[in-house]
């Protein structure tokens, strides 16, 4: 029961998971289509703004275009009258009749121009309604010297529309002026010729937008005072930013006012009256004003939000829908839901166990692009998931090491021991270079460790890239072919030796063979030979000498191609039983070579010691080694020798030490070899010498010395010989 709850719990949480996904997935759904017409209706009303105001705009300029036309058609006029005053009456009227946009005309001349008119003399016509008057607007009350609109015109030399204003005295009424500089015949500055527009006129003008009822339009002055607005009671009386200081929302409305102060265009969200409303606005270029337009925000987004409310609506009961067929759809697949999660386990786990043993395995090819003397491809298909076969390989002191085995059985036991084999052949080659020690030594570890009783064909191969000189051992496993440039292929001669794991103990031997140039070695597992077609019929190690036959020629990929589609000829759509590993190498050294060999041999008496400085020398002038390295080649060799003479045959024997070196073009290698004692010198660990000579342990310093001198130091045991090889690069 308790285990039937468990199960029930959690495939709840799966559909509750479900649903979840489809509330979440809904809710984005409706959000980015809400966000989307929610955008699509802000710039519908913000094109409608903007026309309604690009509109407006035009008119505004329009008139104002027709004003400062109507002025500049009249300075002429008034400058052939300004010796006649009285006359400058004729102009004023004519002008104010003839426009009917034109609430008022002056020609204010500039103070004491005419003394018989006194310090302030301005005829001035105005209209009102249906009817015209005449007045002369310079008195003492009305000093219109200090006007603006006089002022401006007369210090820019320009036209110039005035600071909105209440013209008391005059046109008594809210207007707006123009004004040009007037010159006499002279050039001489007579005063200024004016045109005054009401501002009854542009509220009528600046509307609202269609579509929205109740927007409203603002027009402001260059300082902020209200020019047109909702309220004419603020008209002419108070200023965008003393407003702004009482909105609930100060910031936004003030970041907008001083965007319209500055002459911007642009759009801001605001809270007005605790309603948020859009606000757009943009420059009345010609009068330096700005106007502004705003809109609700329930206007644009009204509709939206209800239709929004009615979907969500639709979408819970969906969910409610979704929730109950999910309940039922629960019950009845329970238990297919373990079976398919447990399958879906072993995948995945089978899945990452692939990619854990691919990655250990060299997948890059070529891997070494830099080198013309070696060419080689790889492929592992596991018949499962995972498989335990393995191929691998690496260059060290130009020697190319490689490895191919096949773990018994299949599956994730045989992937294991893939992994262990591997690492093995890793640590061991490292600093092994005899390829029967490597198979000597992970034998003995496999077999110490092997409670299941698995056991690994193997080959272990060292293939010299300077000569082509091969060296392998085998541990059970199939002999690799030898491939050859126009010739048939056939199977290298190995000694079948035990596998790794079996036996410990088990002696291994080695065998030696030589690659001539584009030569090369196709390693294999028994998955390729026994590769079964649907008739049980084997693909066969005839078969394959023959495919090999024709490939020689062929790089290391392409033999690997050809031989992998030939075997899936054979096998068709039959299903694979084992593992299936090729590994291909090419030696493509164009010209092998062996160094120019030079020997002397000597006896277990010090006494002959100084011969190998003799020898060093003759070395280094046939290599022309300035004096500093042959000293210090003298130095290595002489430590290596004398500790063989001192230490390798029992006292009263005599023995001899054989020392060989080897001349290449860019490095040397010595050979010491005796047949004394076992020892290698290079187990031997380094003296510390962060210690006094007193307290340092005695020994070491000579091993140190040759390992600090040469490049490269190995030591073997072969054959009953201790064998001390060095290397110096030039």
């Amino acid at each position: 029961m308790a285990r039937f709850n468990k199960d029930n719990i959690r495939i709840a949480l799966q559909g509750f998971a479900m649903v979840v996904i489809s509330i979440i997935t809904l809710a984005a759904t409706s959000i980015i289509q809400f966000y989307y017409n929610q955008r699509q209706l802000y710039e519908e009303a913000t094109r409608r703004a903007e026309d309604q105001m690009e509109a407006t705009n035009l008119r505004i300029t329009s008139v104002m275009e027709k004003v400062e036309t109507v002025v500049r058609n009249n300075v002429w006029g008034a400058r052939n009258r300004l010796s006649q005053p009285d006359s400058l009456w004729t102009v004023t009227r004519r002008v104010v009749e003839s426009n009917d946009f034109i609430v008022g005309c002056a020609i204010a001349l500039r103070e004491n121009y005419d003394p018989d008119k006194g310090r302030m003399f301005s005829p001035f016509s105005y209209r009102r309604g249906s009817t015209f008057g005449s007045t002369q607007l310079g008195t003492e009350e009305y000093n219109y010297l200090e006007k603006e609109w006089f002022v401006k015109p007369l210090e820019t030399g320009e036209g110039y529309w005035s600071e909105p204003y209440f013209d008391e005295g005059g046109g008594e009424m809210l207007m707006t002026t123009y004004s040009v500089p007037l010159t006499d015949n002279d050039g001489k500055i007579a005063g200024v010729i004016t045109s005054d527009v009401s501002l009854d006129w542009l509220t009528d003008l600046v509307g609202s937008i269609e579509g929205y009822p109740n927007a409203f339009s603002v027009l402001a002055s260059r300082t902020g005072q209200l020019m047109v607005c909702p309220s004419s009671a603020l008209v002419m009386k108070q200023t965008m930013q003393n407003i702004a200081r009482t909105l609930d929302d100060s910031a936004s409305v003030n970041e907008v006012v001083q965007g319209m102060l500055a002459g911007k265009r642009g759009e801001k969200a605001v809270l007005y009256n605790g309603v948020e409303d859009l606000v757009f606005y943009a420059p009345v270029e010609r009068a330096g004003w700005s106007m502004a337009i705003v809109v609700p925000s329930k206007e644009i987004y009204g509709e939206l939000r209800r239709l929004g409310g009615l979907i969500n609506l639709l979408q819970v009961l969906g969910i409610l829908i979704l929730i109950y067929l999910i309940y039922v759809f629960a019950k009845k697949q329970q238990d297919l839901r373990e079976v398919s999660k447990k399958k879906n386990r072993i995948e995945n786990e089978l899945h990452v166990a692939r990619e854990i043993q691919m990655s250990m395995l060299p997948k890059t090819f070529p891997p070494y692009p830099e080198r013309n003397d070696i060419d080689m491809f790889g492929i592992i298909v596991p018949a499962k998931e995972v498989g335990g076969d393995l191929y691998d390989f690496f260059i060290r002191d130009e020697k190319f090491f490689f490895c191919i085995g096949d773990v018994s059985g299949k599956g994730i036991p045989a992937s294991l021991v893939m992994a262990v084999t591997r690492s093995l052949f890793r640590t061991v080659s490292a600093h092994e270079a005899s390829p029967q020690r490597i198979v000597t030594s992970m034998n003995d570890s496999m077999s110490d460790m092997n409670e299941s009783s698995m056991f690994v064909t193997f080959l272990v191969g060292i293939l010299d890239l300077r000569s082509g000189h091969l060296r392998y051992c085998n541990a059970g496993h199939n002999a690799p072919l030898l491939t050859r440039p126009g010739r048939a292929a056939l199977e290298l001669e190995v000694t079948p030796n035990m596998p790794l794991g079996v036996v410990p103990g088990f002696h291994y031997q080695e065998q030696e063979a030589d690659l001539c140039s584009h030569e090369g070695l196709f390693l294999y597992t028994d998955g390729l030979t026994e590769a079964e077609d649907s008739s049980h019929r084997l693909f066969g190690l005839d078969k394959l000498l023959d495919v090999a036959a024709h490939i020689g020629n062929d790089s290391a990929e392409m033999q690997v191609k050809k031989v992998v589609e030939d075997v899936k000829e054979h096998v068709g759509d039959s299903e694979r039983s084992d593992d299936l590993t090729m590994f291909v190498l090419r030696f493509t050294n164009p010209a092998p070579t062996t160094g120019a060999e030079r020997h002397l041999i000597l006896h277990n008496d010090v006494t002959q010691i100084p011969q190998l400085a003799d020898f060093i020398e003759t070395i280094a002038m046939e290599s022309k080694l300035d004096q500093g390295v042959a000293m210090s080649l003298n130095l290595a060799l002489e430590e290596a020798v004398t500790n063989v003479i001192m230490y390798a045959y029992p006292e009263g024997s005599d023995g001899l030490v054989d020392i060989e070196a080897i001349i290449w073009k860019d490095h040397l290698d010595f050979i010491v070899t005796d047949s004394g004692v076992p020892f290698d010198p290079t187990s031997i660990s380094p003296p510390d010498l962060s210690l006094d000579a007193i307290d340092r342990p005695v020994g070491g310093l000579g091993i140190y010395l040759v390992n600090s001198i040469m490049d490269h130091v190995s030591y073997e045991r072969k054959d009953g010989k201790n064998i001390l090889s060095m290397t110096k690069k030039l």
